[in-house]
């Protein structure tokens, strides 16, 4: 079965306390429910550099990366699918991109 990554793109920065208990148990809920397909929980990012022929720029590109998971999956359809169930996908704050993790 081939590994596929979720990158993540937007979601929001929780304002409070309870904001953040309740973004964690969302998170933590789709987790449970993709379970053992769960290959790398991954873990949010922090603003990235874009590296370039021209140089490095502080700008975190023109969809700066919020994130990464890594799941496995019958197919990318199957992956997109488990992708549709993000948090961020649910509340509007945010998109997943899906694709294959190619092994080299």
């Amino acid at each position: 079965m081939p590994d596929f990554i979720f990158a993540y793109h937007g979601g929001k920065t929780p304002d409070s306390q309870e904001e953040d208990e309740k973004a964690m148990a969302a998170w933590g809920a789709w987790y449970e429910e993709m379970g053992p397909q769960i290959v790398n929980p991954g873990n949010p990012v922090g603003m990235s550099k874009t590296v370039s022929g021209d140089g490095v720029a502080d700008n975190g590109g023109a969809n700066p990366l919020s994130g990464f998971t890594v799941v496995r999956a019958d197919d990318i359809d199957a992956a997109c699918k488990m992708a549709q169930g993000c948090p961020m996908v649910a509340d509007g704050t945010g998109s997943v991109e899906v694709a294959p993790i190619i092994e080299m």
